[in-house]
C-alpha cells in the first residue's frame, strides 16, 4: 500500500515538474533568440507576416543606407508602394545572407536590389577579405536567381573615410569591390546599378552635398539614387 502511495506521489510530482521545466526551457529559448539574434531576423518578421500578395514587389536589401532611406526620404516608398525596404543598420553581407530567405525569397518579389559592402569593409562583424564579401554577394544573387527573382546589384557608395572606424582607408577597397560587382553582374546577366559614378567627388568620397558624415546619404543623396533605382527596376521588369 505504501509502495502504491509512493508511486502515486512521484507521478503527481513529475506531472507538476515536467511542464514547469518545459515552460522554463521554452522561455530560455525565446530569450536566447532575442539576445543572440545576430542577423536580426526578428526585425521584419512581424511586417513580413502581414504582407498582402503583390505582383510586382521589389525588395531593397541592405544596410543603414537602405534602412535610412525610408526615414530620410519616405516619399520614395510612398510613391512606390510595391517597394519594400528591408535594410538593417550596421549589417554586413553574412548577416544579410542569413536573413535573405526570410526577408527576400519568402516575400516572392519580382526584383531584389542588393546594396551592401561598406560595413564589411569597416569590419563591423569582424575582418572581411574582398573574397569573403564577394562570395556573400554571389550567394545572395544565386539564391534569388534560383527562385525566379531578378537581381540588381548596386555599387558601394563612395567613402573617403569611415567615421566609426578611423584609419580603414576604404577608397581603393570600394573601387576594387565595385569592379568585382560590376564584372560579376555582367557575367551573370544581372543589372549593375552604378550609384558610385553618379555621386563620387574629386577625393573619391561622398561629397558634403550628398552626406553629412561621408557615408550615409542625405535627402539630396537619395534624390540622386531614387531615379537611378527606378530606372533599373523598370528595365529589369521588361526583361523576360
Amino acid at each position: 500500500m505504501k509502495h502504491i502511495k509512493l508511486v502515486l506521489c512521484m507521478g503527481l510530482l513529475l506531472s507538476l515538474i515536467v511542464p514547469s521545466l518545459k515552460a522554463q526551457k521554452d522561455s530560455m529559448k525565446n530569450e536566447l533568440n532575442e539576445t543572440n539574434d545576430w542577423p536580426n531576423l526578428r526585425r521584419y518578421r512581424s511586417e513580413n507576416a502581414q504582407l498582402q500578395p503583390e505582383k510586382k514587389r521589389v525588395v531593397f536589401m541592405g544596410n543603414s543606407i537602405t534602412d535610412g532611406w525610408i526615414n530620410v526620404s519616405p516619399d520614395f516608398f510612398k510613391m512606390n508602394p510595391s517597394y519594400l525596404d528591408r535594410g538593417i543598420s550596421g549589417q554586413t553581407t553574412p548577416q544579410m545572407l542569413i536573413r535573405f530567405r526570410q526577408d527576400v525569397i519568402d516575400l516572392h518579389p519580382k526584383v531584389v536590389i542588393i546594396l551592401a559592402g561598406i560595413n564589411d569593409i569597416a569590419g563591423n562583424t569582424g575582418p572581411s577579405t574582398l573574397d569573403m564579401i564577394e562570395n556573400n554577394f554571389a550567394s545572395m544573387s544565386q539564391l534569388a536567381k534560383a527562385n525566379g527573382i531578378k537581381v540588381i546589384l548596386c555599387s558601394v557608395l563612395p567613402a573617403y573615410d569611415i567615421p566609426w572606424k578611423a584609419g580603414i582607408e576604404p577608397v581603393q577597397k570600394i573601387i576594387d569591390l565595385n569592379k568585382w560587382i560590376k564584372d560579376f553582374a555582367h557575367r551573370n546577366n544581372f543589372f549593375y546599378l552604378d550609384y558610385y559614378s553618379a555621386m563620387v567627388d574629386e577625393r573619391k568620397g561622398l561629397p558634403a552635398k550628398y552626406s553629412k558624415d561621408g557615408v550615409h546619404p542625405t535627402a539630396s543623396g537619395y534624390a540622386v539614387m531614387g531615379p537611378l533605382a527606378v530606372k533599373a527596376i523598370l528595365q529589369v521588369l521588361k526583361e523576360k
